[in-house]
């Protein structure tokens, strides 16, 4: 009676439980054709996902934490000229932390980092995957690109190839690596959101925008770190999000490694970037301009304004052309047009292909540096470089720390007239000759790259005191 009694269970389990669901798996192959198809997809998706752990494997072990030191002015205390020397004594420069990250690209210890993450350091320390620290020195730094190449000593290293950013698509998967948080070796995945962006983030009249936007996640400290395809392959450095609280909100930002490699190349070859110009001012075209001018397509990079002397002006080019391709490759923005020639040098030779009255040319073209020549930059004479001081645009941080509105920074001083006055790096230049300036081509413009055309200098030093210097009538 037991065993009859237990048959009968199994039955009646087997009847009433397995039934239902087995006709829902019935049912699901009577959904309409187009969920049907979703259906399945997903089921390959799983069976063929992509496999991250190589690329993640490899790069967590290429990728280091960068920590700075770096001295801060600190305001003056309007006490201490109340009570005189009771407070003069205090300190005018406090010490400041920093951190980001860098990738290692070489054995022997040469890594890449963004410039904004040691560009006031006056120390810096590589923390690598097995603990070991370093101290590290800069080899160079390019402010218009945000890339700078620093060095350990160390041997044996493991390090991450290059890729090829060209060639990345849209939709294509990538991994970014980084420090977020002071948290190391941290590995996130996202896809190519889009290629080419160009967010304003960088100051200069040289610098160089066509960032790789991917929704891979991002934050502080990741900064300076790798974003590689699924081979493990180097494709950017992560360096900046887009975000309206500061932290990860969807978008993260990566300068592509087609521009990294020939900045770090020249730096590590040269000690200065040997920036490629064709003496132009340009800007998007809009539909309003491609209207005028009957383009099929609103794309290009509209000249509006040629430099007597340059490389543009030698080729013939005018104003209103419409640059569509560099050498062969198509631009559509003024941002992919710096992509192409940022990967070239002065003397390199190249073609342009633009649109006149609606036709179609192309022209052989000789690029030239800043100096209008083809000669080879030397150290201290790149295109921040004036009156033998190296001149960077200010920064949102100095600009409230030192409460003013616009400037440039000294950050390296060698031989020439800024030294000469005693000028120091870290000091802010306000105006010169009672003009405003921002970038260091100002500066050039407004003394006309003459000593003695200098006539009064305003500024701040890097402890707070301002001064006015002036000469002559």
């Amino acid at each position: 009676m037991a065993f009859i009694g237990a048959a009968i269970a199994l039955f009646a389990y087997t009847t009433i439980i397995e039934k239902p669901s087995l006709t829902v798996a019935k049912d699901s192959s009577k959904i309409q054709e187009s969920d049907a198809q979703a259906f399945l997809t997903s089921f390959q998706m799983q069976e063929g996902q992509v496999d991250f752990k190589y690329a993640a494997e490899q790069t967590v072990h290429a990728v280091v934490h960068v920590r700075t030191k770096t001295m801060v002015s600190q305001p003056e205390n309007p006490f201490d000229w109340i009570f005189g020397d009771r407070y003069s004594n205090r300190p005018r420069e406090r010490e400041v932390a920093g951190y980001g990250s860098g990738v290692i690209i070489s054995p022997d210890g040469y890594i890449i980092t963004n410039n904004h993450v040691v560009e006031d350091a006056e120390n810096i320390e590589v923390k690598l995957n097995d603990n070991r620290i370093f101290t590290a020195e800069v080899i160079g730094r390019d402010p218009n690109s945000d890339i700078a190449l620093i060095k350990i000593k160390a041997e044996n290293l493991s390090y991450l190839k290059y890729g090829d950013s060209d060639k990345l698509k849209v939709g294509e998967w990538v991994l970014a690596v980084g420090n977020p948080f002071n948290l190391t070796s941290t590995v996130t995945a996202g896809i190519v959101s889009a290629k080419g962006r160009n967010l304003n983030l960088l100051e200069g009249d040289y610098r160089i925008e066509s960032f790789i936007q991917t929704d891979a996640a991002l934050n502080m400290g990741n900064s300076g770190g790798a974003l590689v395809d699924t081979k493990g392959l180097l494709v950017g450095i992560t360096n900046a999000i887009f975000s309206p609280s500061g932290t990860y909100a969807g978008y993260s930002l990566a300068i592509p490694v087609s521009i990294v490699k020939k900045v770090v190349d020249d730096l590590r070859q040269y000690g200065e970037v040997q920036r490629a110009i064709i003496g132009v001012k340009i800007t998007d075209v809009d539909s309003e301009e491609a209207k005028k001018q009957n383009l099929s397509e609103v794309k290009g990079a509209l000249i509006t304004e040629i430099t007597d002397g340059g490389s543009a002006a030698d080729a013939n080019l005018k104003a209103n052309d419409v640059i569509i391709k560099f050498d062969g490759v198509n631009v559509g923005t003024v941002s992919e047009l710096q992509e192409q020639i940022g990967k070239h040098r002065p003397g390199d030779r190249a073609t342009v292909t633009y649109l006149r009255n609606g036709k179609e040319s192309t022209v052989p073209i000789t690029l030239k540096n800043v100096a209008g020549n083809t000669d080879v930059v030397k150290v201290g004479m790149g295109t921040g470089v004036v009156f033998g001081a190296r001149l960077e645009a200010l920064g949102s941080t100095d600009k409230r720390s030192y409460n003013v509105e616009n400037g440039v920074k000294i950050t390296e001083l060698n031989d020439g007239l800024f030294k000469d006055m005693g000028l120091k790096r870290g000091t802010i230049i306000l105006s010169i000759n009672d003009k405003k300036v921002n970038t260091a081509d100002e500066v050039r413009q407004v003394t006309n790259n003459n000593e003695k055309s200098l006539k009064s200098i305003k500024g701040v030093f890097s402890d707070g005191r301002e001064f006015d210097f002036r000469y002559g009538n």
